[in-house]
């Protein structure tokens, strides 16, 4: 439950000319108890937004400068050649009271960046799809045992999400057991897997478990009519995903007392 007399923590949507999916991501924040705020990455390039005050961020989905450069690709630039807007990103990743989710066009720019493996000496990439296409489709995905903030608590799970992209394949140079699996395509075919990712990954977190990256879309499946099929005879008013978001919130509460 939500308690309406305490302030809601600060979240904020992180976007770039060309992204979607931002206002499914701020609805499913906010649903979950967050204040959210609308970033664009002209606010953070002149210094009109610091991220300072902000302890969750959600990097939306495609597609950020239409994917002309590679997914994501020119949105990591952004970032990696602009001071102001690499300033408070890193120092916002550097906090140890902070958690973040990119989704989609958000997971290829945390990957690109290199946020969720940074001790690895080669890191992982996402690729194109092995089908050499655009998939988007409603498939499942299975939650490991993992150390997500967001997601452990569906450990077991197996839901129905959508995925959307070109370039969602996860490919990672080390061992399997080097990574932290959140959650893995249910079937390892094509199309249940839908890009030919390596350990059948669908969701990846750090370390520390609080950076989530993940390729199927968890805030466009929020409600039970985004679902190509939901289980019959269930009145749920949200399907399943939104714990990942109220998770966050729980966890920033609990911090911030």
């Amino acid at each position: 439950m939500i308690d309406a007399s305490k302030p809601r923590p600060k979240a904020a949507i992180l976007r770039e000319k060309g992204s979607n999916s931002e206002r499914e991501m701020a609805n499913a924040m906010y649903l979950a108890g967050f204040d959210v705020r609308d970033v664009h990455m002209t606010d953070l390039i002149t210094g009109r937004e610091t991220l300072e005050d902000i302890q969750f961020i959600g990097a939306v989905g495609g597609f950020s400068n239409s994917d002309v450069l590679g997914s994501a690709k020119g949105w990591a630039g952004a970032f990696l050649y602009n001071e102001k807007a690499k300033t408070a990103l890193d120092q916002f990743f550097a906090r140890p009271d902070t958690l973040s989710v990119g989704i989609c066009n958000g997971c290829q720019l945390f990957m690109e960046l290199e946020l969720i493996n940074p001790d690895h000496a080669v890191h992982g990439k996402m690729l194109h799809n092995n089908s050499g296409k655009h998939e988007s489709n409603f498939v499942s995905v299975k939650v490991q045992e993992n150390n997500s903030i967001m997601l452990k608590s569906l450990a077991g799970a197996t839901l129905g999400v959508w995925i959307s992209h070109g370039e969602g394949k996860f490919s990672l140079p080390e061992a399997e057991n080097q990574y932290n699996i959140v959650a893995k395509y249910a079937y390892d075919q094509y199309p249940h897997n839908p890009n030919g990712s390596d350990y059948n990954t669908a969701m990846m977190c750090d370390a520390s478990g609080r950076h989530l990256v993940t390729m199927p879309h968890i805030e466009r499946s929020v409600f039970q009519w985004n679902w190509a099929h939901y289980p019959a005879g269930r009145k749920d008013e949200v399907s399943p995903w939104i714990e990942a978001f109220v998770n966050a919130r729980q966890w920033i509460e609990a911090r911030n007392q």
